[in-house]
């Protein structure tokens, strides 16, 4: 398996992953499949280099997963801090995929100019949790009931790194 950047020809195969956990999971609240033309403006918000990155997981060209680390709110205070999620292709959990993303992830963006690191988690989701704790992230916030889906309401544990 190869950690590289996130490349347009990765795009479909990323929806496919995504839109898999829009339909059938909380963890994320999209609650529409993503279509193809949202998902090319959102790789225009990562770059080669600095504190917004995207990376696949790619074994013999098929993406089995992908990391970012996003903008994390949109006014320019917020610039040094960094929202992180991973997603792993359903069929593929627990092989350690999202363990090399984030490694690749982390260490590409080790040297940015990034403050503190930030991951929103569904809960229950302890595969997340545990993931994230092996990253060094640890909960910061708890929020009951802040999503509705699948006609209830979801809590969200808000985890945090840093960097600096």
């Amino acid at each position: 398996m190869n950690v590289r950047p996130c490349a347009q020809s990765d795009l479909e195969r990323i929806n496919e992953i995504y839109n898999h956990y829009v339909r059938t999971t909380p963890i994320t609240f999209d609650i529409e499949d993503i279509k193809i033309d949202a998902r090319r403006e959102w790789l225009t918000h990562y770059a080669e280099t600095g504190r917004h990155r995207a990376f696949v997981a790619d074994d013999d060209g098929v993406v089995l997963g992908f990391a970012t680390s996003s903008f994390f709110r949109p006014k320019r205070a917020y610039e040094t801090s960094v929202e992180a999620t991973v997603y792993v292709d359903a069929d593929h959990g627990g092989r350690g995929i999202g363990t090399k993303l984030y490694e690749t992830l982390f260490a590409a963006i080790a040297n940015a100019d990034i403050h503190r690191i930030y991951a929103g988690i569904t809960m229950p989701n302890e595969a997340s949790v545990a993931l994230h704790a092996k990253f060094g992230f640890r909960q910061a916030g708890y929020f009951t009931e802040q999503g509705r889906k699948f006609g209830r309401y979801w809590d969200v544990a808000w985890f945090e790194r840093e960097m600096t």
